[in-house]
Parts: structure tokens; sequence; C-alpha cells
């Protein structure tokens, strides 16, 4: 028993340990932008699409949150998101690799000082007002879905439609498609509850609001 007892609380140490070692790692802008060659090839070129499982534009990641990028990637690594290219990019990055990337967009194209206000100036229809009530969208991503209530939450407003359209989509999929899909319990649940037309509307709106976010063209040869 006491044996059993010990390996226990040794394991438990180490999980702590290895908890915290991961909170510790600090991410590196400047080293960063030397790591960021696979990424620019989609996300620093304006407008570009890609078409897996559909045509849409891929996201905005100029001025996204670090600790979002970060999240996301690892959720890339550990296959709880199954867009194909990004899981293999994502494996081949380490914790520390990650986090200065994320390091690095979370500041590319910042304006210092530039504030949004607490609101969206453009008022949804009462269809999508609706929706948003119903799901609640604010109580996590802020009442200008520009301002997370939590860092590892994604900044929304002014992403391209066409892809908040395909993520919502992936979060009703859920982790079923070993292709397409995130395993995500409460974005699920919230997908769930509305037909692909509910999410395409809302998409729409939220792609139209004023944010931070943001493509900044770049050449993979410069860093």
């Amino acid at each position: 028993m006491n044996k059993l007892l010990t390996a226990v609380f040794a394991l438990a140490v180490a999980c702590v340990t290895a908890t915290a070692s991961a909170q510790e790692i600090k991410g590196d802008a400047v080293a960063g932008s030397k790591k960021v060659a696979m990424c620019v090839g989609c996300h620093g070129i304006a407008g570009y699409k890609t078409s897996f499982p559909e045509v849409y534009q891929v996201p905005k990641i100029a001025g996204q949150g670090a600790q979002y990028i970060v999240s996301a990637l690892n959720q890339y690594k550990k296959g709880d998101r199954k867009f194909p290219s990004m899981r293999a990019i994502a494996a081949s990055l380490s914790d520390q690799d990650i986090a200065d990337v994320a390091a690095y967009y979370s500041t590319l194209g910042v304006v210092a000082g530039a504030t949004l206000p607490d609101k969206p100036s453009i008022e949804p229809s009462p269809k999508v007002a609706a929706i948003l009530a119903k799901a609640n969208c604010i109580a996590c991503h802020g009442a200008n879905f520009a301002k997370p209530i939590d860092p590892t939450y994604p900044q929304l407003a002014g992403q391209h439609a066409s892809y908040l359209y395909v993520a919502l989509k992936e979060y009703k999929e859920g982790n079923n498609n070993p292709h397409f899909g995130r395993a995500n319990a409460i974005m699920a649940g919230i997908a769930k509850q509305f037909s692909d037309a509910d999410l395409k509307a809302v998409a729409e709106y939220v792609g139209s609001l004023d944010g931070d976010i943001k493509t900044v063209s770049e050449s993979r040869f410069i860093k």
C-alpha cells in the first residue's frame, strides 16, 4: 500500500511539475518571426482561400490573442481539431515554437493605442439578435466580439465570415469525423441548437464588425 501511495504521489507531483513547466514557457516574438515560414503561405496572403472541406478564406491571425493561438495550435497537435494540414504543421512544432509563433502573430500589425468601442456600431437583424441571445455568445467573446473574457478564447469581430461559418460547422460536427470537426463540448452544444443557415447568418454578422485582427502580407523569404 505504501508503495502504491508513493507511486501515486510521485505521479501527481510529475503532473503538476509538467503543468507548471508548460505554463512557464514564454513566447519570443523575434524568435517567432523566424519560425513562421509554414504559416505565411496561407495566413500571410490577403484573401487566400483553402478548399477543404469547402472553399473559404483562411482566418486572420495577426493581432489575435497569443494564448488563443497557443490553445488552437495545441488542439490541432492533439487532434482535437481535424484540419489535416494544420494538424501536420502543429505536430512539427515544439511547445516553445508554438509559444514563439503565438507571440509573433499576437503583435503583428497591432496599432499602439487603437481601441474598439465596447459595443458594435452595427446592429444585428432581429433573427441574428435572437440567435446570439439564445447562444449567449457575448458571455465568452465579449459584447463587441473582440474582447473575450478569457485569453484562450478568440477575438471574432472582423474575422472572415466564410471561416467563421466553417468553424461553427466543425464544432457542430464534433469529434466523429476523422478529417473534419472540433472537439469542444461547450461550442458543440451551442452550435447543434441551430441550422446551418442560422450559423451562416451569425458568421456574416460577426464578420462585418470592426475588429483588431487582420491579415498582414508577408514573404517567407524575408525572415
